[in-house]
């Protein structure tokens, strides 16, 4: 594992490079453009760190780990570029929201970061907000991974039950991404009244969908949640939240969508979810 690169320069893409930049001098930041960044680590706004984008078509390396940074609308097109990156044991990580996408790689090597990595890009600036986390199942090609970097701000934590991992981050961001984008408001949406208990409510439909798709959690992680949603700053987005005032394709499918389609597959009474989905839907940018 001595070459690496990122395809996406967006807050997580970006926070990974500046991450791995002192660990990987050759590592390619990729994205549809040459660019440079200007990166603000962990909410320090004066003091800025350049980062190099070069353009994906221009790139014709071939690498030993690339982690796939962009988000669930964006992830067929890159895929369609990516065969010429790849040798054959090249090791793909998929650093986005979601569940389900695995499914669209033929590459044996891919695995599912369950992401904690917060932050927000305009232009040519990202502002990283907080955390450096990615969880990946346990296995031996991730353990070396784990140990090349473990020297690098960027933490990795492995687990033996990469699905609860995949899952409860599915359900931190099915509450407070779909209050954020509807109401086009930051975390501060959590002061409204009713806010809060309309979140605990949707995350109590999610916790009974993946007790059907064999996913168990205790009665404690509504509260767990609740809580991690109050240590957010009030002045920090999501990144539906972004999304929409942008006028972004939504992430929908891979989050509310997922968890609608899985409630019709056990027939499960979702009445919150019955909700906002449709009207999350009603904000897509065709």
């Amino acid at each position: 594992m001595s070459n690496f690169a990122i395809i996406g320069p967006g807050a997580v893409g970006s926070t990974i490079a500046y991450d791995l930049q002192h660990n990987q001098p050759n590592l390619k930041l990729l994205g549809r453009r040459e660019q440079t960044l200007n990166f603000f680590v962990d909410g320090d706004s004066t003091n800025p760190h350049q980062l190099t984008v070069t353009a994906l078509s221009d790139c014709h390396e071939k690498f030993d780990v690339i982690f796939i940074a962009v988000k669930i609308p964006q992830l067929s097109k890159v895929l369609s570029k990516l065969d010429h990156l790849l040798h054959q044991d090249t090791m793909l990580i998929l650093a986005q929201n979601g569940h389900g996408q695995l499914s669209e790689f033929t590459h044996p090597f891919v695995y599912q970061a369950v992401v904690y990595i917060s932050g927000q890009k305009e232009k040519d600036k990202v502002t990283h907000f907080r955390d450096h986390k990615l969880i990946l199942k346990d296995t031996p090609q991730t353990q070396a991974l784990c140990k090349k970097l473990e020297n690098t701000p960027l933490k990795i934590q492995l687990t033996d039950d990469i699905e609860a991992a995949i899952w409860y981050k599915l359900l931190v961001n099915l509450a407070i991404n779909s209050v954020t984008a509807l109401s086009r408001s930051t975390a501060s949406v959590l002061t409204v009244p009713g806010i809060k208990n309309l979140c605990e409510n949707l995350l109590r439909e999610g916790t009974e969908i993946a007790k059907f798709e064999n996913v168990i959690f205790e009665e404690k992680i509504v509260t767990e949640i609740m809580t991690i949603y109050e240590g957010y700053p009030s002045e920090m987005g999501t990144s539906m939240y972004y999304d929409i005032l942008e006028d972004k394709p939504l992430e929908i499918e891979g989050i509310q969508g997922f968890l609608y389609n899985k409630a019709r597959l056990h027939n499960l009474k979702t009445p919150i979810l019955d909700t906002i989905y449709p009207l999350l839907l009603a904000q897509q940018k065709n």
